[in-house]
């Protein structure tokens, strides 16, 4: 396992990360458990949870996710461990989640309290803004819509929310997820122009079938020192081939409508050219997908998700695989044919 510096942060996190979303849902606390062990002995220092998990959200399970990892984390050496979890966004329901959740200096002070009470811990080494307070196209939107623009917290007023966090010794960095190039400069800007804390990361959907972080923000992100937390690589388990023949079971069949962006044309032509790659040079698809992600010089840290022990065990083995430059010339002539099918 390598180990890679998280942005202009102090923060150095294992070159895989374990995501947490199905705890609570999909895994008992028993199985959430099982993994956090596994992982770690793997090499594995960095926990991504979020106070919205599980998925899909439901106010029966909502919380659970930190819950199972708050009673891991007591038995661990916290010092030992990165630690991120995220406040949830806005307008996209959750009147469950403080009467509607908002990015407000009110809301974030109350959800990293609830958070860290659930997780057992003094505090994160990480906090991220699930998805922004504003209007941006976001989880299988492609296009800015003008009409869905809404009132927003500035973004001076969020950093100086965040700041006193970092002061009372709550948090240690800041970070962003599902965010644009423009979100990124804002942030960063703001911080410089106000003496407020840069954000370190932002965590966003990158895969074979989703590559338009590489357009603008890409480069956003290097000049500014912001490092890249891969999030579903697999994009929902598409890329491990299961679903080909139609008789694949996981999120994407359990929780119809929940993955929208892998319901897209030319995304079940995509996959299988990608599934046929891998067979070719003898790997499984999983591999072939986790292998690209981990290749791309901008991402920090892939973060991976599993439902079971085998699972987990293939996707932290992907850390073996070094693609060949033939094989990545093959993998640009299939984007080539199938751009990001499923933005």
């Amino acid at each position: 396992m390598n180990y890679t510096r998280l942005g202009s942060s102090d923060l150095t996190v294992s070159e895989i990360a374990l995501g947490t979303m199905t705890f609570g849902e999909q895994n008992s606390a028993a199985d959430a458990a099982q993994q956090l062990d596994y992982a770690v002995s793997r090499g594995v220092n960095f926990i991504d949870v979020a106070e919205m998990y599980p998925v899909p959200p439901r106010a029966e399970t909502q919380g659970l996710t930190e819950e199972y990892v708050g009673r891991w984390l007591k038995r661990q050496s916290r010092d030992k461990l990165i630690l991120a979890s995220k406040i949830t966004g806005p307008s996209r329901g959750f009147g469950w989640i403080r009467g509607g959740p908002r990015i407000t200096p009110q809301q974030i002070k109350a959800a990293i309290d609830t958070s860290l009470q659930r997780l057992q811990t003094d505090y994160l080494d990480l906090y991220q803004i699930h998805w922004p307070d504003r209007n941006v196209p976001m989880f299988g939107q492609s296009a800015y819509d003008i009409s869905a623009e809404r009132d927003t917290t500035p973004i001076v007023e969020q950093l100086g929310a965040f700041a006193d966090l970092i002061q009372a010794g709550k948090i240690r960095h800041v970070g962003l997820s599902n965010e644009t190039p423009w979100g990124v400069s804002a942030f960063v800007r703001a911080a410089d122009d106000a003496g407020l804390p840069r954000v370190a990361s932002i965590q966003n959907a990158y895969n074979l079938l989703n590559r338009v972080f590489e357009f603008g923000l890409s480069e956003t992100c290097h000049r500014e020192h912001v490092g890249l937390l891969a999030y579903s690589p697999l994009a929902f388990g598409a890329l491990t081939g299961k679903y080909l023949d139609g008789t694949g079971s996981g999120r994407l069949t359990l929780f119809p409508g929940f993955g929208q962006r892998y319901s897209k044309p030319n995304v079940p032509e995509a996959v299988a050219a990608y599934a046929a790659l891998a067979k070719q040079h003898k790997l499984h698809p999983a591999m072939l997908a986790l292998a690209f992600v981990r290749s791309r010089w901008f991402v920090t840290s892939t973060i991976i998700g599993a439902t079971s022990m085998a699972q987990l065990q293939q996707n932290l083995d992907s850390v073996e695989v070094k693609l060949s430059t033939e094989v990545l010339e093959q993998i640009q002539a299939i984007h080539l044919r199938y751009p990001n099918p499923a933005p």
